[in-house]
């Protein structure tokens, strides 16, 4: 049960152009606009510059650890294991995606 009512404001211009896309769709204007607002994706919010930054950290750490990565495929001596170093790689991975809001496998 809807109870509450939310006041907005708009021009005749923008009136007249929410009102002709409700019709388009056989909606009143306010099931429209609670359709567009309740429903529809909005933009992700800016990524703070810490995380820009630490992302940037990140990836040269990144880079460290395939370098690191690819001596031990090579045969070269290395203290770990591979596996711990590629689980480390995509944890790193992981949290870089993390950083910046990118779910892994979006």
């Amino acid at each position: 049960m809807r109870s509450q009512t939310i006041g907005v404001r708009v021009s005749a211009a923008e009136f007249e152009a929410l009102q002709a896309k409700a019709t388009q769709l056989g909606l009143t204007p306010a099931h429209y606009l609670r359709e567009a607002a309740l429903k529809r994706r909005l933009p992700d919010p800016p990524v703070p510059a810490v995380n820009r930054e630490q992302y940037a950290e990140l990836a040269r750490l990144a880079a460290n650890l395939n370098q690191l990565t690819r001596l031990a495929n090579e045969g070269a001596f290395v203290t770990v294991t591979e596996a711990h170093l590629q689980r480390l790689a995509g944890e790193v991975n992981r949290l870089r995606l993390a950083l910046i809001g990118v779910e892994r496998g979006a």
